[in-house]
């Protein structure tokens, strides 16, 4: 499984709607936060290795209603 992050903004009004979207009809979706600055949720995802990314994203995430934007943060390596 590899770990990314997705920065979301939302609709205005809309975050909590979005967050629980995201957690309950995205499957990957292992954890939602909201924060500050431009975007109002980061989302962290698992997909299998070799799975793509962009495709997730824009099959998965972009048809969500209330989504405005998003920027996709990819990982290489985790230090532990």
């Amino acid at each position: 499984m590899h770990p990314f992050f997705i920065f979301v903004k939302c609709e205005l009004g809309k975050a909590y709607d979005v967050a629980a979207a995201l957690v309950e009809e995205v499957e990957g979706v292992s954890e939602v936060y909201s924060i500050s600055g431009p975007f109002e949720l980061l989302v962290k995802v698992y997909i299998d290795d070799g799975q793509d990314i962009g495709r997730y994203v824009n099959e998965s995430i972009h048809k969500l209603p209330h989504i405005k934007d998003t920027q996709t943060i990819i990982t290489f390596n985790a230090f532990t």
